[in-house]
Parts: C-alpha cells; structure tokens; sequence
C-alpha cells in the first residue's frame, strides 16, 4: 500500500483522452427516460425495492448532463410523496416498508427540484415528522443509526442521516458528536473506514464516513495522506477503480472513491485521463439493452 504521496498503480497521467471516446449524452438522457416504460419487463419489477433510489440516481445524472427538464417535475414529486408513511419515513415505492435509504433519496431529490416545502404542502407527514423518524433511528449510547424498525446498522444509514437531516436544516435533532464518535471507531489502521467497527475498510463506506465527517465539521479526524494513499491505490492499470485491495475495477467506484478524494484534497493522486478513457469504455451506445444489461445497470 501506497503511503506517500504521487499515483496509485494507474500510473502518471498519459496526457488526453482520446477523441473517438465522447460521452454520448443524448443517448443517456434517452435511456433514463425509457426506464419507466418498460413495466411490461421483469427485470422493472424486479428492481422495484430501488425504485426511489433509482429516481434519484436518474435525475442526479440528468442534472449532471445538463437535461434537469428531462423528467417531469411534477410528476417527480408526485411519485416521490405516494411513498410517504404516516411516520415520515419513505419507502422504495408505495406499499413498501419505509427505510433510511429511501428517505434519504426522497429528500434529495426534493430539494434537487425545489420541491421540498410539499412534505408540509401534500405529503402524508410534514417536514418536522420526516426529521423525526430519521432521528428516532440514532441508537443513543452508540451514535450509530438503524436503517429501520429492525435496527441494522450501518455507516451507509449514518451518512444518510446527516444528508438529508442537513438538507432539512435539522441536524440539531441529532446527537453529532456522538455520530463522529462512532465513525472514528469505524477507522482501520490503512486510513480507511468499515461498515462498522472492526470491519475491514472499503471505497463505498469511506465515502460514507468522510462524507459524514465534512457535514459534521470534523475533516480534521481524516488522516489525508494515509487514506488518500489507500484510495489511490484502488487504480488499477487499466484506469478503473476497485473498492477493495485484489478485487476487480467497477464504474460505480469512479463515485465511491473519487468523491472521497475531491472531499479530502486528493483528486491529483489519480490519473483522472485514465479513469474518463475507462468509463468511456463501459459506455453502451444504445439504451435499446438487454435484460441483463439493464438490470446491472439499475442494480449497481
């Protein structure tokens, strides 16, 4: 493992990406939009335990790409308030269980489009009730919070508190300290964090505590260079990222892993030319996918 400073095993920067590798963005925007008229597929009902998760990732790219009309706002939020329960909390679509995740994603794409004053406006519970059922899961002796009634917990359930309760103005419902508390047990000897204390360190629940820590004010507990050398070295020749020590590279760790570097300073430890020619790779052409295709895509 890498503690200094420099690359990772991607190597130094090789100068440009090439011109044939274009981020083909109408064709995205196509494919999210398709998404929702395929309801004669099983995959849709298969993935339908991420249906708000999905929205909200749908919708963060459109922004991304410069196209936020492309999905109805209005409709948006319809969807997004039919998944309300009475005690705040949001499920994955109407009739499921409300979870910490989906609440999260619900408040987030709220407040992408302007929308969140509608919890009190139409929502089955208001703003103030969502604040609550997100604070009631903090276990109070350990900082830590569940992702729901059956009390799982996990650093994922602990960012996404933070997130969305920031996002409402309402991080004061919960006990901060003891939050970053439980965060700094969940810190491994490599710089990185765990799903839980003891628990070995990877990309996906770094991002998760370094996110936590930035909400919180507490960058100041990130040891930098040891973690950003971890990080760096998750670049493996061919640009992509993995999330583990000898696991193989996945696009969903261009997210992970580099949101923790641009968090802590460390983005020029990455080839970033590398990594853009090895997302531009797994780019499909066409949103006209198969099954299998589609329900990776969805489900990562």
């Amino acid at each position: 493992m890498s503690l200094v400073s420099g690359p990772g095993r991607g190597g130094a920067s090789t100068g440009h990406v090439p011109d044939e590798l274009k981020l083909v963005v109408e064709n995205h925007v196509e494919y999210i939009q398709s998404l929702d008229t395929r309801q004669d597929e099983l995959e849709y009902w298969l993935t339908e335990h991420l249906r708000l998760n999905g929205v909200y990732w749908g919708l963060t790219a459109l922004h991304l790409l410069g196209h936020p009309e492309a999905l109805p706002r209005h409709a948006t939020i319809d969807f997004v308030l039919s998944c309300q329960h009475e005690n705040g909390g949001f499920g994955a679509a109407p009739g499921h269980d409300a979870h910490m995740l989906y609440t999260v994603s619900a408040v987030q794409i709220l407040g992408t489009v302007d929308a969140v004053e509608e919890l009190n406006r139409r929502g089955k519970a208001g703003k103030e009730n969502v604040g609550k059922y997100i604070a009631d899961l903090q276990d109070q002796e350990t900082g830590s919070f569940a992702g729901d009634q059956w009390g799982e917990t996990d650093t994922r359930f602990l960012y996404g508190a933070f997130n969305a309760l920031s996002l409402l103005h309402m991080l004061h419902l919960v006990d901060v300290p003891k939050a970053v508390t439980h965060i700094q047990a969940c810190a491994n000897f490599d710089g990185g964090y765990g799903v839980s204390p003891g628990a070995e360190s990877h990309a996906g629940q770094i991002f998760t505590c370094v996110g936590a820590l930035a909400i919180a004010g507490r960058l100041d507990l990130v040891d930098r260079n040891r973690l950003g050398g971890w990080l760096s070295e998750r670049q493996l020749p061919n640009g992509g990222l993995n999330g583990r020590p000898e696991k193989l590279e996945d696009v969903c760790y261009s997210w992970w892993v580099m949101s923790s570097m641009a968090i802590i300073d460390r983005l020029h430890w990455i080839d970033r030319d590398k990594l853009a020619q090895f997302i531009l790779r797994c780019q499909v052409s066409t949103f006209d996918l198969t099954s299998i295709e589609l329900f990776i895509l969805i489900y990562t």
